[in-house]
């Protein structure tokens, strides 16, 4: 192996130990923002029911709004919900092969993939700590299996590092751990730590680094035998008269640095992530068609709420009529639960408080796209040897998600080829999303095969999705800051007369199923209470 001098400032050594150590720090970032939260959810919610009869009105058939019906109406209130789609389940929802929709500019998405494969453009997967969607899926018999989020054989690919060729997670994982652990020893064994550790504890950590590390007699992170048991092999023992094992031959620590590799091992770091994750068997879906099951009967579909009126006695949507060819109609109640996000909220005429008004057109709502690709065989398994998870880059398709599904089947399988946010600090989304739906797929080809060469002979068919250009949403999820949630966050959320609002953007989890889940159920149990006052 050939070494490369590197002399770290102290800002660059405690960068790197952070990067590979863990994301506590990133974790208490994320957390002022909103976006790390440990679920509140205890236990299923109790409602004392009204007096007597109580009609409320939903607006939405997502996971909030159908949770909240699921609820309500077991407590013994009169429900019904008006959903402006022809389907119900919002932003959880799960494309397969037929499927059709037309986005905003009139280009029709089109799935035609011919297996079982799926793709899901909202939600894809649940972290464990996530309490209320995990309690909801028991109740309601939705299967759960294990998703995949890090495979040390996947990978992380710099087009202009090492060649552009991808490098497997594991082995920058392993190779920055090691050039990490021997500059720590170098500086505890030239003193420089002397006042930050004693030296019973300076011994005891020089041993502990040779064994993290995997360094030599010699502190040093160089290639051997022990490497090979932790990072891999370039020959992989065999048996017989097989040829004898190599070890493979770690990446010096000055190109990894240059690389910005290292850096994209932090997306496995963030407290959401932690393992275990899992999915819905299936699709996402699964689980709002779980809830429809047991409220189908309750939601009005192609109904497009245009107005809410309310007074102190009680509340008055006029909505479109999908179903009778647009007649406007008028629906009344005592309470109206409004889960339509606030991105198409913002356009509706809202009898409500100023106060209230300024909160809703506050919030922006975060873009985001995904692209995915059918393809013949499952090549990530057969050459590459990658069995579920994900790879990162730092062209503009940012990550390949591997399907947790189907290992070592024969036939179409489906990569979800391409996914951003707004909030990742990068400008793709929006190129994407200026992309026709075919434009997209031919870019997710274009820069996939720069990581996957099989990408040209294995295609078949291709699909994508673009947030800010469904109408009925008009962008993916609330995009807080604290000063936002300073000014605006109690308004939004707090019963303002007869009217409350739920949903993500109403959490402090946005964009997850679970902060959905938990503002519904915190505000029909404060409804609940004012009834009952």
């Amino acid at each position: 192996m050939t070494s490369t001098r590197f002399n770290p400032s102290r800002r660059q050594l405690l960068a790197m130990i952070g990067k590979v150590a863990g994301g506590a720090a990133m974790y208490q970032a994320m957390t002022s923002l909103g976006f790390a939260q440990t679920s509140g959810y205890s236990g299923a919610v109790s409602l004392q029911g009204p007096r007597e009869g109580r009609r409320v009105l939903i607006l939405g058939a997502g996971i909030a709004g159908m949770a909240a019906a699921y609820e309500m109406r077991r407590a013994g209130y009169e429900v019904r919900i008006l959903e402006y789609q022809a389907r119900q389940g919002g932003r959880c929802l799960t494309l397969r092969g037929g499927d059709r929709y037309t986005e905003m500019g009139g280009h029709e998405i089109a799935c035609d993939f011919q297996g079982d494969g799926y793709f899901n453009p909202g939600p894809w997967r649940l972290p464990v700590h996530h309490r209320a969607v995990f309690d909801y899926c028991r109740r309601l018999g939705v299967p759960l299996q294990p998703f995949i989020n890090k495979n040390n054989k996947a990978y992380l690919h710099s087009a202009s590092a090492f060649d552009g060729q991808p490098q497997r997670i594991g082995h920058v994982e392993t190779d920055m751990r090691g050039h990490v652990s021997e500059l720590l020893a170098k500086s505890l064994n030239q003193g420089d730590l002397d006042n930050a550790v004693s030296a019973e504890d300076r011994e005891k950590l020089l041993e502990g680094l040779k064994e993290w590390g995997v360094l030599d007699s010699d502190y040093r992170y160089s290639v051997s035998d022990d490497l090979g048991e932790v990072r891999g092999w370039d020959i992989r023992p065999g048996g017989g008269l097989m040829a004898e094992k190599s070890p493979s031959q770690p990446n010096d620590l000055s190109p990894l640095l240059q690389s910005g590799l290292w850096e994209q091992l932090f997306n496995f770091n963030d407290y959401l992530f932690e393992p275990p994750m899992f999915e819905p068997v299936g699709g996402m879906d699964a689980i709002t068609d779980a809830f429809a099951r047991d409220v189908s009967d309750l939601i009005r579909f192609n109904a497009r709420v245009t107005r809410i009126a309310q007074n102190e006695n009680g509340v008055s949507i006029t909505y479109e009529d999908g179903g009778r060819g647009g007649e406007m109609r008028e629906e009344t109640a005592d309470w109206c639960l409004c889960t339509i996000p606030l991105s198409v909220l913002v356009q509706l005429d809202v009898d409500c408080s100023d106060a209230m008004r300024r909160a809703i057109a506050a919030v922006p709502y975060a873009s985001a796209f995904k692209v995915a690709l059918e393809f013949r065989r499952r090549f990530w398994e057969q050459d590459d040897w990658i069995m579920g998870g994900i790879s990162y880059t730092d062209l503009p398709l940012v990550q390949i998600a591997y399907p947790n599904y189907g290992f070592l089947s024969d036939g179409p399988a489906v990569l979800q080829a391409a996914y951003d946010t707004a909030t990742a600090g990068r400008t793709f989304t929006y190129s994407w999303s200026s992309m026709t739906p075919q434009e997209r797929i031919e870019a997710a080809l274009e820069l996939g095969r720069q990581i996957h060469p099989q990408y040209d002979a294995e295609f078949m068919s291709g699909t994508s999705w673009v947030w800010h250009r469904v109408d009925w949403s008009l962008g993916c999820y609330g995009q807080w800051t604290d000063d936002l949630r300073d000014e605006h966050y109690e308004t939004l959320c707090e019963i303002d007369n007869r009217l409350v609002l739920a949903g993500e953007h109403c959490s402090h989890i946005p964009a997850w199923l679970e902060g959905s889940l938990l503002s519904a159920l915190d505000a029909i149990k404060r409804l609940d209470q004012r009834e009952n006052a």
